[in-house]
């Protein structure tokens, strides 16, 4: 991703988008990072729970809204 500042900023001018700046976006080093990482993560929010954390929404629902609000906000085509 590090390299990919050129493209972004074509696809930004292509569409129109608030920023075409992808370092502003993310930072490349550290998606690399998280999307390199060859272990699986397994999470539990029991405890969360336990001490009141009661509302949630769905991994889905929440992949789902942030690219709608991203898009809306025109950081995404």
């Amino acid at each position: 991703m590090s390299a990919d500042a050129p493209v972004w900023r074509e696809i930004a001018n292509r569409h129109n988008l608030a920023e075409d700046d992808l370092s502003r976006l993310a930072s490349p080093w550290h998606t690399d990072l998280d999307l390199g990482r060859p272990i699986e993560v397994m999470t539990d929010m029991s405890k969360s729970r336990r001490h009141g954390f009661l509302a949630y929404q769905t991994t889905e629902d929440s992949f789902f809204d942030l690219f709608a609000q991203l898009r809306t906000d025109r950081l995404i085509p």
